[in-house]
């Protein structure tokens, strides 16, 4: 639970360049997310998110991001990111989870889209599986994306929800609103993407820089 004892951690997902990761890192982001899904407007190859992921090693945990990988891009990515932590934000089964989890030899964590309290019923499958769940707003049945659409979920859907350890909150988060999510759902961890960009995929580093200070606000 988030407390002045406590700080709120952050992770600033979906960075593509040497600037704006520097950008996340110097405002004391505790994890970086590099996404490799060719339909997303931050998606990037393996070759530039090794680069990025060697600038940020010691400073911040690596996530790379994957959607419904097979074991051949699986392998690809954790051979050029060396991830601290697997991002998994497709359909991903609990049994491929865990199976992801046992073949990369890597932390992983789970992305459930979440719309109803309904969508939390599969938390204990996945909890069992992933080492943390990132709970993020459920992509409306025509997104072309699985995630960082920019919309937040009914935050008010988790309050007395029996939710893991390190679970992570997403979804339509910005330097606006977080505190008020972080103090609704008491999580101690965020992450933003589309949040802190100008434009898709481009990330803005003032946006960035006022969304890690507004999550340490002290309450």
């Amino acid at each position: 639970m988030a407390s002045s004892a406590s700080p709120t951690r952050i992770k600033i997902c979906g960075l593509s360049t040497e600037a704006t990761l520097t950008a996340a890192l110097d405002a004391g982001a505790d994890w970086i997310g590099l996404v490799h899904f060719p339909r997303s407007p931050r998606h990037v190859a393996l070759e530039q998110a090794a680069a990025l992921s060697a600038l940020a090693r010691g400073r911040a945990e690596r996530v790379i991001l994957l959607v419904d990988p097979d074991d051949a891009l699986l392998a690809a990515a954790v051979a050029a990111v060396d991830p601290d932590l697997i991002q998994l934000h497709g359909r991903e089964s609990p049994e491929r989870v865990a199976a992801i989890r046992a073949r990369a030899g890597r932390p992983v964590m789970k992305a459930l889209g979440i719309a109803t309290s309904a969508d939390l019923a599969v938390l204990p499958a996945y909890a069992a599986v992933a080492d943390r769940i990132l709970l993020d707003a459920k992509a409306p049945p025509d997104a072309a994306l699985p995630g960082g659409n920019g919309r937040c979920f009914d935050w008010e859907i988790l309050r007395g929800a029996a939710l893991p350890e390190g679970t992570m909150l997403s979804g339509g988060l910005d330097a606006g609103n977080v505190a008020d999510a972080i103090a609704c759902t008491a999580l101690g961890a965020v992450d933003v993407s589309s949040g802190v960009e100008s434009a898709p995929g481009v990330k803005d580093p003032a946006k960035i820089a006022a969304f890690v200070a507004a999550a340490r606000r002290p309450r």
